[in-house]
């Protein structure tokens, strides 16, 4: 229903709408839109200092009316067409001219100069990592926390959580052993047990 009679009322509106500008331009003067009670008791107050103030408000004023024709406003600003600039072929553009690519961060992203207490870069959080695989006695979660001013719950969850990687290099010897009792395995088709 709602729709229906925002369509009626949309008609009704702008039934005979181009006469009834035409009406109201061609009146002499139009009808001042309403004013708030503050403008009127602002317009009070200057009436009471200057009686002549709605004589003025309503008359025209040649002299500001001859000094508003004789501005002129120039413009200084350059009209950018670019429109130009795409179609420009790839002849004409200018090339970069470093054309080396910029060097990649070591841990990929730039590390801040900056630490907040409590926390840690990736550069620190490897380290103590390390230092506390290789030394636990001496690197405790306790230490490192005041080290690194951290909370010691959150290094004691880093170094629980996370290791750094260790390279493991298997004995020649025993890997060729291994490969020897496998092949003996599968000619004899017997399983040896597991102790």
């Amino acid at each position: 229903m709602g729709k229906v009679m925002s369509v009626v009322s949309r008609k009704l509106n702008r039934f005979n709408v181009e006469n009834r500008a035409h009406r109201i331009l061609e009146r002499e003067k139009p009808v001042a839109a309403p004013k708030y009670e503050a403008n009127l008791r602002d317009m009070e107050r200057t009436m009471e200092l200057d009686p002549n103030f709605l004589e003025k408000l309503n008359k025209k004023d040649s002299a500001l009316n001859e000094r508003l024709k004789n501005v002129y406003v120039t413009s200084e600003d350059r009209f950018i067409d670019y429109g130009l600039q795409r179609s420009q072929t790839s002849a004409e553009k200018q090339l970069p001219l470093a054309r080396n690519t910029p060097e990649d961060f070591e841990f990929g992203y730039m590390e801040p100069q900056r630490i907040t207490v409590g926390r840690c870069t990736l550069r620190q959080a490897l380290k103590f990592i390390t230092d506390h695989q290789s030394e636990p006695e001496k690197f405790t979660p306790a230490k490192i926390a005041e080290d690194y001013k951290m909370k010691p719950e959150l290094v004691d969850n880093i170094l629980k959580y996370f290791r750094s990687y260790n390279i493991y290099i298997p004995d020649q010897r025993s890997n060729d052993s291994i490969l020897t009792q496998a092949k003996r395995n599968l000619l004899t088709d017997k399983p040896k047990d597991e102790s």
